[in-house]
C-alpha cells in the first residue's frame, strides 16, 4: 500500500511501548497490511460460518455484532470484496448500522484452528440478501489467547425466540456472563483526521481472550481486562487513543445469548494494579454506558473450550 498502514494514534502507541517498535512497524506495516486480500485469506473466509463485524451508529458509539450463516455464506469474487449472503441477527445493532458507504471492519476466526483474519472496510450493494465489502485494510493475526472450540450451525426454527432486555447499567444475568467469560470482542473507531489516516482509520474489530473471569467486574459495573502481548500494531488501542468509545460483545458459548455492551475506555498504562496481574503490559478499563441482552440469538453451538497455550504464563484476578 501507498497509503499510511497506521494512523497517528497507532504509531503512538507504538512510540510508547519504544522507538525500536514503531521504527520496526514503520518498516513492516506497508508490507502485511494490505489493500487487497490474498487467495488464502478469501478463501478463509468463504469456509467460516461466522464472521465478528464492527460498525459505528448514526450517534458516533461503535458496535460488535455477530453475522452467522452455514458456510459459504461468504465469497470472495476478486482480492478487493467480500460478498456476505446474511443479515443482522434480531436485536443486534448491526440492524441500524448497516448501510450503504458505512465503513465496516471485519474479523474472520475459526477457533478450532486458532486462525484469524483481519479486513477492514466500506460497505457497497447492500440489499435484501446481503452486503459486500470493499476491501480498505487486509491482514493476518496470530493465534495468541483463541480458546480452541469449533462451532456449529444449528437451525434457530424450534429455538425460542430471541428476548431482549436493555439497561444502562449491567444486570445480573449481564454480571454473570461476563465474569465467566474467556472471550470478548471490542469494536473501536478512528475519529481524527480522516484524510489524513486514508486507509488506516475506520472501523476495526478485534479478539480478546483470556482465563475465564479475565474480565473484572466492579460492584459499580467498572470492567477491567489485562492486555496481554501481542502483534504491535496496537490497532485497538491506538483508536482508543483517539477515540474512547468502545463496543464490547461477549457470548455464551452454550446457549447462543448475546451480550452488547457500549463503553467508554480508558488505558492504564502502567502502576501497581498492572503488575499485580501477571502477564499483563497494560489493562483496559470500561465504563459501561449501556448494555443489551439477547436471549437465544446466535445459531451456533460450540464445542468444550480447550484454552489457548499462551495463558499458561497468565495470572488471575486476585
Amino acid at each position: 500500500m501507498t497509503a499510511p498502514a497506521f494512523h497517528e494514534g497507532e504509531r503512538a502507541v507504538q512510540a510508547r511501548v519504544g522507538a525500536a517498535v514503531r521504527e520496526r512497524m514503520a518498516e513492516i506495516g506497508p508490507r502485511v497490511i494490505r489493500d487487497f486480500m490474498p487467495d488464502q485469506h478469501r478463501e478463509f473466509f468463504e469456509q467460516l460460518p461466522f464472521v465478528v463485524a464492527g460498525t459505528v451508529d448514526d450517534a458516533g458509539q461503535p458496535w460488535a455484532s455477530i453475522l452467522a450463516q452455514p458456510p459459504g455464506f461468504i465469497h470472495s469474487p476478486d482480492p478487493h470484496h467480500l460478498v456476505l449472503r446474511a443479515q443482522p441477527l434480531a436485536g443486534d445493532p448491526l440492524q441500524a448500522t448497516l448501510v450503504d458507504g458505512a465503513p465496516i471492519g471485519l474479523l474472520g476466526l475459526e477457533p478450532h484452528t486458532r486462525r484469524r483474519n483481519r479486513m477492514n472496510g466500506i460497505v457497497r450493494g447492500l440489499n435484501a440478501s446481503g452486503f459486500a465489502v470493499e476491501v480498505s485494510q487486509s491482514f493476518g493475526n496470530c493465534p495468541k489467547y483463541i480458546q480452541a472450540r469449533e462451532p456449529e450451525y444449528v437451525d434457530q426454527a424450534r429455538s425460542p425466540k430471541p428476548v431482549i432486555h436493555e439497561s444502562a447499567q449491567l444486570n445480573d444475568a449481564a454480571r454473570r456472563m461476563i465474569g465467566l467469560a474467556d472471550t470478548l470482542f471490542i469494536a473501536t473507531a478512528y475519529a481524527g483526521d480522516s484524510e489524513q489516516a486514508g486507509r488506516a482509520g475506520g472501523v476495526d474489530v478485534s479478539h480478546r481472550g483470556g482465563k475465564p473471569g479475565f474480565v473484572r467486574v466492579e460492584a459499580d459495573g467498572t470492567l477491567t481486562m489485562p492486555d496481554f502481548f501481542g502483534n504491535f500494531f496496537f490497532n485497538t488501542l491506538g483508536n482508543i487513543v483517539v477515540n474512547p468509545r468502545a463496543g464490547l460483545l461477549f457470548a455464551d458459548f452454550d446457549n447462543g445469548d448475546l451480550l452488547y455492551l457500549a463503553v467508554m475506555a480508558e488505558i492504564i498504562w502502567d502502576g501497581p494494579e498492572v503488575e499485580s496481574f501477571t502477564g499483563a503490559q497494560r489493562l483496559l478499563r470500561f465504563k459501561v454506558q449501556s448494555m443489551r441482552l439477547v436471549e437465544n440469538s446466535l445459531p451456533l453451538r460450540w464445542g468444550e473450550a480447550e484454552l489457548s497455550p499462551a495463558l499458561a504464563t497468565t495470572g488471575v484476578w486476585a
